[in-house]
């Protein structure tokens, strides 16, 4: 088959396009298409990364920064990351903090790490996370007094601290 608007090469690319119930169908070469403006063949990586952030981050002027925060590590400036979608170094997460939080809760739901764990590691993590939750959840005990819960709480962190599992 050729293409239906040069006649020339074969196509390559096929479109289907209902609208209102009508079927229309397109076959165009690969240069065609592009020229057309249909669709992009090779989408360049960066930009389709620079939209993806540009959802998240450039768009929404609450997490905008009111200037052009710079890390006081490398001098990489928040600016970049937009353009770019990567940090210039470790401390650029600590100092970029406000900004990141927003967009991070937005794509994941958390700001947490909750993915799968290396074993050697795993039940290490999950014991300390677990302490953690529990040292919370008692605080809250105690400043609603709920001294019977607090007190469960405090038994079940005791295990959990000793390597117990509560």
């Amino acid at each position: 088959m050729t293409c239906q608007e040069c006649g020339l090469r074969p196509a390559t690319v096929h479109l289907t396009k209902v609208v209102n119930g009508h079927v229309e169908q397109l076959h165009l070469c690969g240069a065609c298409a592009q020229q057309k403006g249909e669709f992009q063949l090779f989408p360049d990586p960066a930009s389709l990364l620079q939209n993806l952030l540009a959802n998240f981050v450039g768009e929404d002027q609450a997490t905008a920064p009111k200037t052009d925060v710079h890390c006081a590590s490398c001098g990489f400036r928040f600016s970049e990351f937009r353009e770019t979608g990567r940090l210039g170094c470790p401390a650029c997460y600590n100092q970029f903090r406000a900004e990141l939080e927003p967009m991070l809760r937005r794509l994941h739901g958390t700001t947490e790490h909750r993915g799968k764990l290396p074993r050697r590691r795993g039940e290490a993590f999950e014991r300390s996370r677990r302490i953690q939750q529990l040292r919370e959840r008692l605080q809250q005990a105690v400043q609603s007094e709920e001294y019977e819960k607090a007190a469960e709480l405090r038994d079940a962190l005791k295990a959990a601290e000793a390597g117990g599992s509560q």
